[in-house]
């Protein structure tokens, strides 16, 4: 099978971080596909840059039609509905993974993401996909998403904010809430003595359940069918039919 993972922000050093976090846990039969969007923001910090990533993610999507399922690797999840009408595929959003799979591992979790000010976009996704019980706590650790990768205390940083996470909310598991910090969930994980989830790797793993079972997205209701076609004018003249 070939799962495509795709990195919703416009940097090419973040997807090969992505890109080497889904194929360390692909199984031997799995393919990964990683694709910077073609269009949109350096980086996803703000409702504003999210907004502007999503025609990126659906024509990453409209790019690679034959993959068997498809990973947004951003924590806001950005365009997550909207791809699901459009891929002929399953498509998972990071942090939608990263919580079905660290709600198993203990009595709950904690997510620490990057800035403040995206704290909020995180609570409305743990209420929003029904993790409100699990969840304890959200914590930012100030640095900006491009400087996950130049700044040479990250792991440093990260480390004693996901410690400090675990101890403040009393949890047993930490989510890693950026895919940039995803090839660190291991580092941190054997630093504080906890499972730390990363979403780029948990959706992979789903992914590759979903693809061997030949699930997809369910049209039955009608909502997530292909959007009917109509033109579309200004920049996104390219997306009407």
């Amino acid at each position: 099978m070939r799962l495509c993972v795709i990195n919703p922000n416009t940097s090419g050093e973040m997807t090969a971080v992505i890109s080497r976090a889904a194929r360390s846990v692909a199984r031997p039969d799995t393919e990964i596909t990683a694709v910077t969007s073609p269009t949109g923001p350096a980086s996803i910090e703000s409702h504003y840059d999210e907004a502007l990533a999503v025609p990126g993610v659906l024509q990453a999507i409209s790019d690679d039609p034959g993959a068997h399922g498809y990973l947004l690797a951003c924590f806001g999840d950005p365009g997550l509905d909207a791809a699901r009408e459009v891929a002929g595929a399953p498509v998972l959003g990071i942090a939608e993974a990263a919580f079905h799979l660290a709600a198993p591992l203990g009595r709950g979790f904690s997510i620490v993401t990057t800035l403040g000010r995206t704290v909020g976009r995180a609570e409305d996704l743990v209420r929003h996909y029904g993790f409100t019980r699990q969840c304890l706590g959200i914590h930012a650790c100030e640095i900006p998403v491009l400087e996950l990768e130049s700044n040479p205390h990250t792991a440093e940083i990260l480390t004693k904010a996901c410690r400090e996470a675990l101890l403040a909310d009393g949890s047993d598991v930490i989510v890693l809430g950026c895919a940039g910090m995803a090839d660190l969930a291991r580092t941190i994980g054997d630093r504080i003595g906890a499972p730390v989830i990363d979403g780029v790797a948990a959706g992979v793993g789903m992914l590759s359940a979903l693809a061997a079972m030949g699930a997809r997205t369910s049209t039955a209701s009608g909502e997530f069918a292909a959007p009917r076609p109509k033109p579309y004018i200004g920049l996104l003249r390219g997306f009407g039919t």
